[in-house]
C-alpha cells in the first residue's frame, strides 16, 4: 500500500473509531422525541428551589397537603362520612420508629432497651417465618413421597397398554 493511504485510514481510525471506542456516543433519540429546550440560569435556580423544599418536606413523617393534595381530599371526604358513626379508636400504640426516637432523645440508657425489643422482635419473626418455612417444606416432601409410594404398587402405564393391545399375543 502507499504511505497516502495507509496515512488517511490511520487518521480516519483516529478520528472517527477510535472515538466511538473512547466515548461511545448514545443511540439515537426516537423519531416521535420532541427536544426540550435548555432551561435558563433563573429556571434551574427554581427547580433546585422546588426540588429541595419537596425533598426535606419528605423527611417529616407526616407529609401534609402540599404534597400530597389529592390523599388529603380523599381523607376529608371519608372523615366527614365518619363522624356520624360510632366513634373509632384513634389513638393507637406508637409505631416502633416513634418508640426509637423518644429512646434516643433519652440517651444510650433507655436506647439499649428499646433496641433490644426490635432485635427480639424482629428476631422472633425469623424464627417464625423459618418454623412455618420447614413445615411446609416436610408437608411437601410427605406429599411427594406418598404420590412415589402409590405409583411404585400401581403397575406403570406402559405396561398396561401392552397388556391390553390385543394385537399382540403372547
Amino acid at each position: 500500500m502507499k504511505v497516502k493511504i495507509v496515512w488517511r485510514k490511520v487518521g480516519d481510525y483516529v478520528r472517527y473509531d477510535l472515538k466511538e471506542i473512547a466515548f461511545p456516543s448514545s443511540l439515537p433519540d426516537p423519531p416521535h422525541f420532541k427536544k426540550r429546550r435548555k432551561l435558563t440560569w433563573k429556571e434551574r435556580y427554581l427547580v433546585m428551589k422546588e426540588a429541595t423544599r419537596l425533598y426535606a418536606a419528605s423527611w417529616v413523617r407526616d407529609i401534609g397537603p402540599e404534597l400530597r393534595p389529592n390523599e388529603y381530599k380523599n381523607k376529608e371526604k371519608s372523615g366527614d362520612e365518619n363522624d356520624g358513626k360510632t366513634g373509632s379508636n384513634t389513638e393507637s400504640e406508637p409505631s416502633t420508629l416513634e418508640d426509637l426516637a423518644v429512646a434516643a432523645r433519652g440517651g444510650m440508657e433507655t436506647l439499649r432497651p428499646a433496641l433490644q425489643r426490635v432485635y427480639m422482635i424482629r428476631a422472633s419473626a425469623y424464627r417464625d417465618a423459618l418454623k412455618s418455612f420447614i413445615q411446609g417444606y416436610q408437608e411437601g416432601i410427605q406429599q411427594v413421597m406418598e404420590k412415589k409410594d402409590t405409583t411404585t404398587l400401581e403397575p406403570p402405564p406402559q405396561h398396561q397398554e401392552e397388556n391390553n393391545d390385543p394385537k399382540k399375543t403372547t
